[in-house]
Parts: C-alpha cells; sequence; structure tokens
C-alpha cells in the first residue's frame, strides 16, 4: 500500500503530535516529511504532501482543503513561542521584520498592528535568519519556534500573539491544524488521530528524551500550548479566517 506523506513541522512544540506518528501502528503506513510552517503549506499546495500541520492561514490559498482529526498547535492564551520583539515599546517601533518562516503569525501580527496596537510600522520580509540581528533599536521582529524561545533571552520587550489575541478575542488561537487537500479514510484518521494523542500522555517522557536548557519544556508542552481542537479552538480558527478573508 503507498505510504501516505505526512508534512511535519522541525520545532519543539510538534513533539508531543508526532510522538505517535513515529510508532507503529502507524509508523509504517505514513512517511514523515519535515520543514518550517510557510514551506510545509507550500509543499501541500504543490502536491508534495498528501496532509500537512500547515499554518491556518494558508488554508484560504486551497482550492479545497479537509481539516484531518482533532489535534492542532493551538494556545488558550500565552503561547511564548509565537512572539513580536522589541528594544523599545510598541509607540516607539518605526520598523518590523517578518519571520520568513511563518504565515499565520504574520498575518496575525498584521492585523493587532493595525486594529490593536494602532501601530503602522515599515513592514520588512525577512529572507533568512541574519534579521534576528538587526533586532535593535526602533527595529522590531517576528521570531516563531524553537528561535522565539531563544530571542526571550536577548529582547527586552516581547509581546505574546496568543496572549493579544485571547485578550481581544476571548477566543483560543490555533496556530496550524493537520490538513489535506483531498478526503483521506476514515479509519486511516482514527489511527492518526489515537497517534496524535499518544504523546500528550508522555509529556515527561519527551521531556526528558530532548534535553533544552533555553526554556521549560514541561512548562511550554503542558501550560502555553494546546493541541486539543475543541469547539472553542475551530471558532476561534473560524474567527480569525474570516478576518484574514475579509
Amino acid at each position: 500500500m503507498e505510504k501516505i506523506r505526512v508534512g511535519i513541522v522541525n520545532y519543539r512544540n510538534t513533539k508531543p503530535l508526532i510522538y505517535g506518528l513515529e510508532r507503529e501502528p502507524v509508523k509504517s503506513r505514513i512517511e514523515l516529511i519535515g520543514a518550517y510552517p510557510s514551506k510545509l503549506a507550500q509543499m501541500l499546495l504543490e502536491g508534495e504532501v498528501d496532509v500537512g500541520l500547515i499554518p491556518v492561514a494558508a488554508i484560504p490559498q486551497l482550492k479545497e482543503h479537509y481539516i484531518v482529526g482533532n489535534y492542532c498547535i493551538g494556545a488558550e492564551g500565552e503561547i511564548a513561542s509565537v512572539c513580536l520583539f522589541s528594544e523599545v515599546p510598541l509607540d516607539r517601533i518605526e520598523k518590523v521584520y517578518l519571520d520568513y518562516q511563518s504565515r499565520s503569525s504574520v498575518a496575525l501580527l498584521k492585523w493587532l498592528m493595525k486594529e490593536s496596537w494602532g501601530i503602522h510600522p515599515e513592514i520588512l520580509q525577512a529572507e533568512d535568519e541574519s534579521y534576528r540581528d538587526r533586532i535593535k533599536g526602533t527595529t522590531a521582529g517576528l521570531v516563531i519556534g524553537d528561535r522565539a524561545l531563544e530571542q526571550r533571552k536577548i529582547s527586552t520587550f516581547i509581546y505574546d500573539l496568543g496572549s493579544e489575541w485571547r485578550g481581544i478575542t476571548g477566543l483560543p488561537f490555533v496556530f496550524a491544524a493537520w490538513v489535506s487537500t483531498k478526503p483521506l479514510p476514515e479509519e486511516f484518521i482514527r489511527e492518526f488521530d489515537k497517534a496524535n494523542a499518544l504523546g500528550l500522555n508522555c509529556i515527561d517522557e519527551i521531556v526528558a528524551s530532548n534535553p533544552y536548557d533555553i526554556y521549560d519544556l514541561k512548562k511550554y508542552y503542558t501550560l502555553h500550548l494546546s493541541y486539543e481542537l475543541t469547539e472553542a479552538k475551530r471558532k476561534g480558527m473560524e474567527r480569525f479566517l474570516s478576518i484574514i478573508s475579509s
């Protein structure tokens, strides 16, 4: 039987979901393909993967899409790893670099700057990692993933996008969801869901096997990240998609 190509994100925040995908009974049925979020969205669009943990902001670009299963990369509030970093307060920021690895966070940040913070800095699209060295003075930068956890130790001001969204809408935020461009077998989706759930019951093991002195991973996995695609998160996702589509 042809393996289902599953696109995964190579950040620490996905390890609880990937834990079960690397084990049977799902392991032998899939091929795991890693990339950063915006790249993964492009791979799904171009048919290089069958299902991917893609930024939800990329969903409107798909001619056809299906939300697969009941798990995601989400946050009930503060996410810690999706932030605008700066050396000055919001009202003094003159330029903002956008993380090239992101789509959902970029769209959310643009909305926050315009509709909530009321700031209109010059927007610069980062092309590679060098932009993080330019987050200084009145130049801020959006950083996501493990690199954001590192940036927390460098920057003076940290504006957490998960917290900001919750404060405005009262809803949780979904940064990435499992999405396919064609229907997948129901039986496979059930097994895929079980595999996603497996790691959530093995957080201590995952933390122990991934030493990381930059940030408390147990706190990250249990306090900041929220993996179940609940009804509230689906409402948050719908609200966000309606905002970026209008």
